[in-house]
């Protein structure tokens, strides 16, 4: 009797053992199966968020891309624009310094050519009067027959409003040292002087739109190994710019 409840015991036992086995492996396999959901939720999430973040560029990137294209073609309709602006000013410009240049051969057609030149360079409109039509050698003083030239001119220049005037004054390269100027620099300048003060004091021109500079020596036109050459270089340019206010205007109001 004794081994048979000894069996019975041992049997609830093994089978308990196997009852609690067999869940132990569902339970394992159940969190495997969970933990491997779970895992594939997790990379599902990743995704959608990766898939979220692309298309929000996307958006980003067409909205970008229409904000573009609208400002191109604003870019394109105001760059024509702005080129024709600029085609007109520079037009008038040019008519101005042509006729101007014109005006000033007219008034000083009496001068030989030896005494004075007119010429454009990149738009400007220039003058060299020879040292022999306006000064004596070392002299600043400008001569009867060069303030009567200078006269001539300034009633041209009085008329045109839109131009700027410098006055260059260039020697050749023999030293020079005197009571009054130390070198061909400061001859050259005081030269200079000298004709902006006849334009602006005696004939009326506009002191705001005129400058004096001297460049001495240092910028020939031809050699100064010869003596036709030196005198040639001995020389005071007046050169006529355009005003330039009306373009930097223009540039500015596109900017």
């Amino acid at each position: 009797m004794k081994t048979i409840f000894i069996l019975v015991f041992l049997a609830l036992i093994l089978g308990l053992s196997y009852t609690t086995y067999v869940l132990y492996k569902k339970n394992i396999a159940s969190s495997a199966v969970i933990e491997m959901l779970q895992n594939d939720l997790t990379k599902s999430n990743t995704k959608i968020d990766i898939g979220s973040e692309q298309l929000n560029d996307l958006q980003d990137e067409k909205a970008s891309l229409k904000n573009i294209r609208t400002e191109s073609n604003m870019t394109i309709a105001e760059q024509a624009k702005r080129l024709q602006d600029l085609k007109a000013i520079i037009q008038s410009q040019r008519d101005v310094m042509s006729n101007l240049k014109n005006s000033i051969a007219d008034a000083l057609i009496n001068y030989e050519t030896d005494e004075l030149s007119i010429y454009t360079i990149d738009g400007s409109v220039y003058v060299s009067l020879a040292e022999k039509l306006l000064f004596k050698s070392g002299s600043d003083v400008v001569d009867p027959k060069g303030t009567e030239a200078l006269k001539s001119l300034a009633m041209v220049l009085n008329k045109t409003k839109d131009i700027q005037v410098m006055i260059e004054g260039h020697t050749d390269n023999v030293p020079i040292k005197t009571a009054n100027f130390k070198d061909n620099w400061e001859l050259s300048t005081a030269r200079a002087a000298s004709i902006v003060r006849i334009l602006t004091n005696e004939y009326g021109f506009d002191s705001s739109r005129i400058t004096a500079s001297g460049r001495g020596q240092f910028f020939p036109l031809e050699s100064n190994d010869t003596a036709e050459g030196r005198a040639g270089n001995r020389r005071t340019e007046i050169i006529l710019s355009p005003n330039l206010n009306e373009l930097m205007n223009l540039l500015d109001y596109y900017e």
